[in-house]
C-alpha cells in the first residue's frame, strides 16, 4: 500500500472509530494529506528521510507539541499550548513522520483504564463496552483500530503495556533514560518512560531507532558513554546455542485468569519446542512491588502537581473563593479529577514528617531490593550498579503475562474500588521500579485452540537494564512463534 493510500485509510478509520474517543485532538486532515503527498514524492524518488517517513504517528496528550494543545486530559490544562516541542516529537518530525493528533489518557497518566479523563473515557470502539487499559489507552486503541501507524505513549507502572495487552497491539517500554523525557509532563520523574505502540515488533524497532539517544535537555537521559557501556555488557552475555528464558514463580499470582495462565503455559511450551530452555526463577521482592509503587509514584506526583494552583500555573477556578487560604484549594478542587486528587493526598501523606520514615524511605529500600533481585537472575550485569555481577547461569530474558485478566467492561469499573483498579498493574510494576526494558506482545488465542473472552492476551518479555535491542530482536522471534508467521 502506498503512503497516500495508507494515510487515506487511517483517516477513514478515524471516522469509523470516532466513538472510541482515542483522540482529544486531530491534526487538520488537509495538512496530513499534503504532508503525506510530499513524503510520497520523497520516497518515490529515492530521497526517503527514514523508514518512518510519511507514517502517521499519534502522540499521547501529556507530551508537548507546538502545533497542538497539550492538556494531559485535565481541566487544569484545558487549552494549554506549549511554547516548545518535546525532543521525541522533534525527532519524529525530522525523520519525516506525520504527527496526526494527540491521544486521550487517564488524567496526568494516573489510571489503568483511560476513564479518568476530562475528555471522557476511551473504549474499544466495538460497541464501547470494553476497557482499553491505561493510561496510554488512546494511543493503544488508535493503533489497534488503524487510525495511525504507530503511537507514542508513556509508561510509569505499565501504562503502555497494559493497554497493549487489552487491545492486541505491541507495546514497548525501553530502559529508563533511553528516550528523552524532555517535553513530557511529569507524573513520577524516577519512573516515567517514553515508549512506543504499534502493530508489529518491526514497526516498534523502526520508531525506537529514531527516538532513542542522549539529550542534553533531559538530565535523566543516558549519556553516550553509558550507552556504550551497556552495549558492551549486552555483547558479553553468556554465549549459548539457544536462549534461557526465566519464569518468575512470584508472577504466577492467584488473580491470573485461568485462560491467561493456560496461554502462558502453552507459549512456554512453544519456546521449548523451538529449542530454547525455560527455567523457574525467583524474584522474592516483587511481592512488595505494587505497594511500593503506590507509595513512590504518588509521592512524586504530589510534588510535580503542586504547581497547578490556578495562579502561577494551570487554569484558575471558574468560581474562586477569595477568602484566605482557600483560593488554591478551590482551583485544584474544580480542575483536578478524583483520582489525581486521591494520589496527591496519598503522596502528601507519605512525604509528611510523621510518615516519611515508615513509608517513603522503606519503599525506596524495597525498590532497591527489587532491582537487586532482577540483577541476580540475569546472565549479564547491570553496569550502572556496582553490586551487579555477571551470572553465567543466569537467564537471558523473562517471559510473563502482561495483565492478570482480560479487559473488563467499562460498566463494571463503576464497582471497582481504587485498590482493585491498582491491582491490574501487579505484573507490570516490578520492571518499572527497576527501569528495565519490557515489550508486550499480543497472542492469537485461536492459535492455542482456546475459547476466550473478547480481547487480547499479552505476554511481556523483560530484559536486563540497557539490553533493549536484544529484547526487541527476541520479541520479533517470539512474535513469529506465537502468530505462526
Amino acid at each position: 500500500m502506498s503512503l497516500l493510500a495508507a494515510v487515506e485509510a487511517s483517516l477513514k478509520h478515524g471516522t469509523l472509530y470516532k466513538a472510541s474517543n482515542a483522540f482529544v485532538q486531530w491534526t487538520d486532515a488537509g495538512y496530513i494529506r499534503a504532508a503525506a503527498s510530499v513524503a510520497d514524492k520523497r520516497c518515490s524518488t529515492g530521497h526517503q528521510l527514514s523508514p518512518i517517513d510519511g507514517r502517521l504517528i499519534a502522540i499521547k496528550d501529556n507530551i508537548c507539541t507546538t502545533g497542538l494543545p497539550t492538556t494531559c486530559a485535565s481541566n487544569s490544562l484545558k487549552g494549554f499550548q506549549s511554547p516548545y516541542e518535546s525532543t521525541v516529537v522533534k525527532k519524529l518530525r525530522a525523520a519525516g513522520a506525520i504527527i496526526c493528533g494527540k491521544t486521550n489518557l487517564d488524567e496526568f497518566g494516573m489510571g489503568s483504564h483511560s476513564t479518568n479523563s476530562a475528555s471522557g473515557a476511551v473504549n474499544q470502539g466495538t460497541g464501547g463496552e470494553l476497557s482499553v487499559g491505561g493510561s496510554s489507552g488512546g494511543s493503544a486503541i488508535a493503533v489497534a483500530s488503524q487510525q495511525c501507524w504507530a503511537s507514542i505513549g508513556t509508561d510509569t507502572g505499565g501504562s503502555i503495556r497494559l493497554p497493549a495487552a487489552y487491545t492486541g497491539t505491541v507495546g514497548f517500554k525501553p530502559s529508563y533514560g533511553m528516550i528523552s523525557r524532555h517535553g513530557v509532563i511529569a507524573y513520577a520523574n524516577s519512573l516515567d518512560t517514553v515508549g512506543i505502540l504499534s502493530r508489529s515488533v518491526k514497526d516498534v524497532q523502526q520508531v525506537f531507532a529514531i527516538t532513542r539517544g542522549h539529550d542534553t535537555w533531559d538530565p535523566t537521559s543516558l549519556t553516550e558513554e553509558t550507552r556504550t557501556k551497556l552495549t558492551s555488557a549486552a555483547k558479553a552475555r553468556p554465549r549459548r546455542p539457544n536462549l534461557r528464558i526465566g519464569v518468575p514463580v512470584e508472577y504466577n499470582v492467584a488473580e491470573i485468569n485461568p485462560t491467561i495462565r493456560t496461554i502462558w503455559q502453552q507459549a512456554l511450551e512453544r519456546v521449548i519446542s523451538a529449542g530454547h530452555e525455560v527455567v523457574s526463577i525467583s524474584l522474592p521482592s516483587t511481592r512488595l512491588a505494587l505497594s511500593t509503587y503506590y507509595v513512590l509514584a504518588p509521592a512524586e506526583a504530589s510534588s510535580n502537581l503542586a504547581k497547578y494552583d490556578g495562579v502561577k500555573y494551570g487554569n484558575a477556578a471558574s468560581k474562586p473563593k477569595l477568602e484566605a487560604n482557600v483560593l488554591f484549594a478551590t482551583g485544584r478542587g474544580q480542575n483536578l479529577g478524583d483520582e489525581v486528587k486521591r494520589r496527591i493526598l496519598l503522596g502528601s501523606f507519605t512525604l509528611s514528617a510523621s510518615a516519611f520514615d515508615n513509608y517513603f524511605l522503606q519503599a525506596q529500600k524495597v525498590r532497591r531490593s527489587v532491582q537487586q533481585d532482577f540483577n541476580a537472575v540475569f546472565g549479564i550485569p547491570n553496569v550502572l550498579q556496582e553490586s551487579s555481577a555477571a551470572n553465567p547461569e543466569g537467564v537471558d530474558l523473562l517471559l510473563t503475562p502482561t495483565a492478570p485478566s482480560f479487559p473488563p467492561k467499562l460498566a463494571s469499573l463503576a464497582h471497582y474500588t481504587p485498590l482493585k483498579s491498582y491491582g491490574d498493574d501487579v505484573l507490570t510494576v516490578p520492571a518499572s521500579l527497576a527501569g528495565l526494558p519490557v515489550i508486550s506482545i499480543p497472542t492469537r488465542t485461536d492459535t492455542f485452540g482456546l475459547d476466550t473472552p473478547p480481547g487480547s492476551v499479552g505476554l511481556q518479555l523483560i530484559g536486563q537494564y540497557g539490553n533493549d535491542d536484544f529484547v526487541l530482536d527476541t520479541a520479533g522471534q517470539l512474535e513469529t512463534l506465537l502468530w505462526n508467521r
